[in-house]
């Protein structure tokens, strides 16, 4: 078996990827996710496009080690999902119904776990062998690794540390519908809702103040050109997600934080503002965890996807 297939299922692209089982990333593509009639024309469409790049490429089903794919929402060890309501899908056997499409071997995770996975094989937390994956983008999503195992807990649902609790005084609601979780302030939605009431508290003179359509991208370019009013709003934005990850660490004691999303583009700059407050408010066993900055951007779910299967 020389071939892995690798799939990276979101809400508006299914990332798909061609493998050696030696891990080298031959050729990668993507198609449309077509949420009409809830869902059920994705798997259909993915095993067609895996099929179709077969015959293309003159590969044998006994040429295939499998296919690795990662799907948002929780997914439990037997491939059951429960759910994902960004596709239409209710609960069901994401891998028994993939098998039966294409014939092949097919391991189902989470997204979110599964690109953890990717980066700590092939990306920013690669030479370690248990990490937390910290992406922050429009939400916050996690994945845990723990001695090469990823972490999914007993419905899928490990690893959610966007929903960490952080604040008791919320009155905006979250996505998920509790209040005061922690993506609300550190995703890149987050750091834009800092800012805006860090400027409605005062006048305070600030390069971001009029900008109509403020991004998280902005607040940290001020950051860097020394805005005073940018900088509060890292130095809150760096004080609530290290002292969450602390309590993480405290559960979890991986040997680094890998921190990727949109607003990871910031660079190196975001990482000091996080791991003086980690270091501030974790255990001390815990308090030499690296902190790195992710590496294989949009690639990681399928990276992550061809280790399921290469494991």
């Amino acid at each position: 078996m020389a071939y892995i297939f690798a799939v990276d299922l979101g809400g508006t692209t299914v990332k798909m990827g061609l493998f050696e089982t030696a891990g080298n990333l031959l050729e990668k593509w993507e198609i449309d996710t077509n949420k009409e009639d809830q869902g059920s024309h994705i798997l259909p469409d993915i095993a067609a496009s895996i099929r179709g790049k077969m015959t293309e490429k003159s590969i044998k089903d006994s040429d295939v080690a499998g296919v690795g794919i990662g799907v948002p929402g929780a997914v439990r060890d037997n491939g059951d999902i429960l759910g994902a309501a960004n596709l239409g899908w209710g609960t069901f056997n994401v891998k028994e119904t993939l098998e039966g499409l294409t014939g092949l071997k097919v391991k189902v995770g989470n997204d979110a776990n599964v690109a953890a996975l990717g980066e700590m094989y092939a990306g920013g937390g690669k030479g370690y062998n248990s990490i937390v994956a910290v992406t922050l983008g429009t939400g916050v999503g996690g994945g845990v690794v723990i001695d090469g195992k990823i972490v999914c807990g007993a419905n899928g649902a490990g690893g959610e540390i966007g929903h960490i609790h952080v604040d008791d005084d919320e009155t905006e609601v979250c996505g998920c519908g509790n209040k005061g979780c922690l993506e609300q302030y550190t995703s890149a939605t987050g750091v834009v809702r800092l800012a805006k009431r860090r400027l409605a508290a005062d006048d305070k003179a600030s390069s971001i103040r009029n900008i109509k359509n403020l991004t998280c991208k902005d607040v940290f370019d001020a950051v860097k050109e020394g805005d005073e009013l940018s900088i509060e709003v890292a130095e809150k934005f760096g004080y609530i997600l290290g002292k969450a990850l602390a309590q993480v660490a405290c559960v979890v004691n991986p040997e680094a934080f890998v921190i990727g999303g949109g607003v990871s583009k910031a660079g190196e700059i975001l990482l000091t503002f996080i791991q003086k407050n980690f270091v501030t408010y974790t255990f001390n066993g815990c308090r030499n965890t690296d902190f790195k900055l992710a590496s294989l951007g949009n690639d990681a779910g399928i990276y992550g996807a061809a280790k399921l299967i290469m494991e």
